[in-house]
């Protein structure tokens, strides 16, 4: 069924294949999902399923538009690259050319590393959750711009690792706007939303816009839905409205360029290495993969209440896009179902692998050089998942025998040397050693205390009740918690911090000094890592802000 010449009968096993894939959303007392497929330059399927609203009963249709998230930053590496080739940047740019940065992270920061989420730029939207500001509660662009101007130190230096962070794509959008005098929205509109006919896409930065169409996204309550809360302001890295439709046009557009030409569509899938010459999958907005010996090129969005899947075949000349306003839905592995229907069959393509045994792997696994934690499960459908930082992704298995992540701002590939132990292989090569953790460790007595960090511009309060302690966060805008703090092994902690997206963990390692008491604690996140919270004593709360001022050393990973 593979590339774009296809008969009536297979045109027919095809859409009966995406009408089996929502049959689930086939309600009218729930959200739904929308599935497109296009072959060459023509959208052969689009199907939709459930309801964009609720409250007004109105059913997904082919005009209905939603939040597509992440998947927006594809669209902002294309304006970028479209004033470079007007000769008004270059990607190779020192980013504080353009916007205020710091004056001194210690390392040169340019658009490039940016654009492929090297530059170790730690994400916008953890730096809120850390001080207590999740996307349910509001803040304005300048909070989330103060947020990663406020940062002393990177994740890592950059060009030498990978870590996908919403911070790389909000700057990347203002210096849009910076270089071009108009508002991101203008820019993308003018010269790519317009000329490519794409009329329902439009950047929307507010939350609490009317924008024609757009669905409701929802979220599971006790007595049926929810809508799903979301309040923060939304710019380069995932402020777009759009449709199966509009996005069928763009990637029309990609394969017959029409907009900067095939330079434009060639520069938005070039991969960079790292410093150490390792291969980094994520292009300029979009991420590259193999799927069964099939070369893939797409990205997902995720926001509060709506999912996007968009993929990209271009060696067969076909894209799959599924767009979701239900929280509980997986459009990445609904879309991806639809890839394996496409190319099954066709020269080259590998079968999928068997699952191996859960059996042994099964339960968590710490670095004991770093703190950082995975927990290896098995879901319904008997898929071996492993869980970072609260986000959990089916793994899938490789030639040498080990099990890699599908998809997530965090790639790894793990293989089981024993019972006990893990090897990990993360992005640029970095190999480690988790070894498993052993059930009934117990919080340490000294923990409670105050902590402090100036990048986070927070102070965490740790308290106990028996024998468990909690979190509480006194951040720049808001006052949170309790955090639930869970055990993992002697010094090393973790910290729960909700939130409306998952339940978010943190690995924390405490720090202590040569008399044994605790200094402080080595916080590592999901896509903010390398925070020191310093233990205060209990002075004034306008004085901490002076405490630990010198930049945190980045830590360099082996």
């Amino acid at each position: 069924m593979g590339g774009h010449v296809m008969g009536d009968l297979d045109r027919l096993l095809l859409r009966r294949l995406v009408e089996r894939l929502l049959a689930p959303w086939r309600r009218t007392d729930g959200p739904g999902v929308t599935l497109g497929v296009v072959l060459g330059r023509e959208l052969v399927v689009h199907e939709s399923a459930g309801m964009a609203s609720l409250e007004f009963a109105v059913p997904i249709g082919p005009t209905t538009t939603f939040r597509i998230a992440s998947v927006s930053k594809q669209f902002t590496c294309a304006a970028i690259l479209l004033l470079a080739a007007d000769g008004r940047l270059s990607v190779e740019d020192d980013v504080r050319d353009h916007i205020p940065l710091p004056a001194d992270l210690g390392h040169r920061v340019t658009i490039a590393h940016l654009m492929h989420n090297t530059s170790g730029i730690r994400d916008m939207l953890e730096i809120m959750r850390l001080g207590g500001v999740d996307l349910a509660q509001p803040c304005e662009p300048q909070d989330l711009l103060d947020g990663v101007c406020r940062q002393r130190g990177l994740n890592f230096v950059p060009g030498s690792r990978y870590l996908y962070s919403n911070s790389n794509f909000m700057l990347l959008g203002r210096i849009v706007e910076q270089v071009s005098g108009e508002s991101l929205s203008e820019f993308l509109d003018r010269r790519i939303f317009a000329p490519l006919g794409m009329n329902a896409t439009r950047h929307v930065e507010r939350t609490t816009e009317v924008v024609a169409n757009l669905a409701t996204g929802y979220t599971p309550a006790p007595d049926g839905w929810a809508r799903t809360q979301h309040n923060f302001p939304l710019h380069g890295e995932g402020g777009l409205v759009s449709s199966v439709a509009d996005l069928a046009l763009w990637h029309a557009h990609l394969g017959s360029p029409r907009v900067g030409g095939t330079a434009l569509a060639n520069a938005l899938a070039t991969m960079t290495p790292f410093n150490n010459g390792q291969p980094n999958t994520y292009a300029r907005g979009l991420r590259i993969k193999l799927h069964r010996g099939v070369r893939t090129i797409g990205h997902d969005g995720l926001w509060p209440g709506y999912k996007t899947g968009f993929v990209r075949i271009p060696d067969h000349d076909a894209a799959v896009i599924c767009i979701s306003n239900d929280a509980t839905s997986d459009p990445h592995d609904l879309a991806f179902q639809v890839v394996d229907a496409l190319i099954e069959g066709r020269p080259g393509v590998r079968a999928m692998r068997p699952m191996p045994e859960i059996g042994r792997l099964a339960g968590r696994y710490l670095n004991r050089d770093n703190g950082a934690t995975v927990d290896v499960a098995v879901d319904t459908d008997r898929r071996i998942t492993a869980c970072t930082h609260g986000v959990t992704f089916t793994t899938v298995p490789t030639d040498d025998g080990g099990l890699a992540t599908s998809r997530g701002s965090a790639d790894f590939t793990m293989w089981p040397v024993s019972d006990e132990i893990l090897k990990v292989q993360r992005d640029a090569g970095v190999h480690e050693t988790l070894h498993r953790v052993a059930p009934g460790s117990k919080l340490p007595s000294d923990l409670p205390g105050r902590y402090h960090n100036p990048d986070i511009a927070a102070t965490w309060t740790i308290a106990s009740s028996g024998s468990e302690m909690t979190l509480h966060v006194a951040g720049p805008l808001r006052a949170t918690g309790p955090w639930p703090i869970e055990p993992i092994e002697g010094d090393f902690i973790r910290i729960v911090s909700p939130s409306n997206l998952f339940q978010a963990w943190l690995d924390v390692h405490i720090q202590r000094g040569g008399g044994g008491a605790i200094t402080g604690l080595q916080v590592d996140g999901s896509r903010a890592r390398n925070l020191l919270f310093c233990k205060v004593p209990d002075t004034d709360l306008e004085q901490l802000n002076t405490i630990s001022a010198d930049p945190v050393p980045v830590r360099q990973d082996s």
